[in-house]
């Protein structure tokens, strides 16, 4: 049995782990808030981007553009979206396992040269480097300080490579933040565009709270979805849309603008997602930290009351004896 020294010198340890794991937990909270502030202002533009585009749509209007013609794939482009620092549980090894997951598949089918890899996010820039994968470019930066410029930028530089016939396909992979609770790891296509598919994926976000626990979650999506039905009775329509100079023009300005926003909207999910999952992670830790202090706390009471019996014992045999 640990003496009483050791018990106390593992009960301050633990505490000052707890302090910190409290303090992250807390740093990313406050973090996530503002990821989430940075979905809810780009909500606007993707909700009236995909109300025009679903209008043309159901005008029965097909667009003839390089962005979104299949064709035979030789060549893939995977752009992988991870974290640049860890204790986020299980976030950038998830990642880490599908984009090894799918390069196998795509070497597997066309050949050893066929997949380069567009990081963002420095974990997963060193282990593709690690795996000898062909990486095209280093975008840590835009995890810390996501910016709508250079995603347009790696689109379009993305669209030119497709366009060229350099690359046939690229995929995202990312995780798609649905609640502080929740973030699904998604591979989708990113070019060719399907834009029906696209406009019809799954769009259901909370960004009202970092609540984590799932009655919670389930309480505030109740209350959320009665809010929108409100809303929707009473907000007026208007797709009686003037198109010039003809529907096919109008839609090859607008596919490349939904484009850049597929992959600024990944980018805003994975970090959004990284906080999450830091902060969940840190709130595990907290609790198992306040879980071992309570263990510790009762060995340390148990060995000192054991202690002070031994010690009376003593001193009874001691008074006896005399």
């Amino acid at each position: 049995m640990p003496s009483l020294k050791e018990i106390k010198g593992r009960i301050a340890s633990v505490n000052s782990t707890r302090k910190i794991t409290s303090a992250m937990k807390m740093v990313a909270s406050s973090k996530l808030h503002h990821a989430q502030v940075a979905i809810q202002n780009m909500l606007p533009y993707e909700t009236m981007l995909e109300h025009i585009l679903k209008s043309f749509l159901a005008a029965e209007a097909e667009a003839q553009t390089i962005y979104d013609q299949e064709r035979t794939v030789k060549r893939v482009a995977l752009v992988v979206f991870s974290s640049n620092s860890s204790l986020c549980g299980g976030f950038n090894a998830n990642v880490i396992k599908e984009m090894t997951k799918a390069v196998d598949a795509i070497t597997g089918e066309l050949g050893n040269d066929s997949v380069e890899v567009y990081p963002v996010g420095r974990k997963v820039t060193e282990k593709a480097r690690k795996l000898g994968y062909n990486v095209k470019c280093d975008l840590a930066d835009l995890v810390d300080h996501p910016n709508v410029r250079q995603c347009i930028d790696l689109a379009m530089e993305l669209g030119m490579r497709f366009a060229k016939g350099e690359i046939d396909k690229v995929q995202l992979i990312y995780h798609h933040f649905k609640s502080a609770g929740s973030q699904i790891l998604t591979t989708k296509t990113f070019l060719p565009i399907d834009i029906e598919t696209e406009l019809e994926r799954d769009h259901e976000r909370d960004l009202t709270t970092n609540v984590v626990t799932k009655k919670a979650q389930d309480y505030l999506k109740k209350n959320r979805r009665q809010r929108e039905q409100k809303e929707d009775e009473t907000k007026p329509l208007n797709d009686n849309f003037i198109v010039e100079p003809d529907m096919d023009t109008v839609l090859a300005q607008l596919i490349p603008k939904l484009a850049h926003l597929m992959l600024y909207t990944a980018l805003l999910d994975s970090v959004a997602s990284e906080h999450a999952a830091r902060m969940v992670a840190m709130q595990t830790a907290t609790d198992n930290a306040d879980e071992l202090l309570r263990q510790l706390n009762l060995q340390y009471n148990k060995s000192r009351q054991q202690a002070i019996t031994s010690e009376l014992l003593d001193i009874v045999g001691g008074s006896v004896n005399n």
